[in-house]
């Protein structure tokens, strides 16, 4: 299993969309069983992807920060070149929807901006 970890509600819901492909396993704290969790639990059967429920130590064990409740261990993602994103954009039908970013380094204004571009359907960062 890899040592790259996704956590929070909206990461992991991202990843699910995105590229459920490199979901591994998923952890989610005892204690919480409302739509949401019935929902993104769903799904990973579906996928096929593990999933259990453990208490919060653990999921503190596996991340620093604030997890809400939720990790996903992930598969290592495919580095992408210049050349891939020139024969993603000549294979669109539509104009490149692109977000570039200079010298982000507050995390939660990089995670800010992530969460933007995905609801905005932005091709590439």
């Amino acid at each position: 299993m890899s040592n790259e970890f996704v956590f929070g509600w909206h990461a992991v819901e991202s990843v699910l969309r995105r590229e459920p492909e490199r979901l591994q396993q998923v952890w989610i704290q005892t204690g919480r069983q409302d739509k949401r969790v019935k929902a993104i639990t769903g799904e990973l059967e579906s996928l096929g992807v593990a999933w259990e429920v453990v208490h919060r130590r653990e999921l503190d064990k596996r991340v620093s920060g604030v997890h809400q409740g939720i990790v996903a261990a992930l598969s290592e993602s495919r580095e992408w070149g210049e050349d891939d994103l020139y024969a993603m954009l000549d294979g669109s039908r539509r104009p490149p929807f692109l977000l570039v970013l200079d010298g982000v380094t507050d995390p939660h204004n990089l995670g800010a901006c992530l969460r933007t571009a995905d609801a905005a359907g932005v091709q590439a960062v």
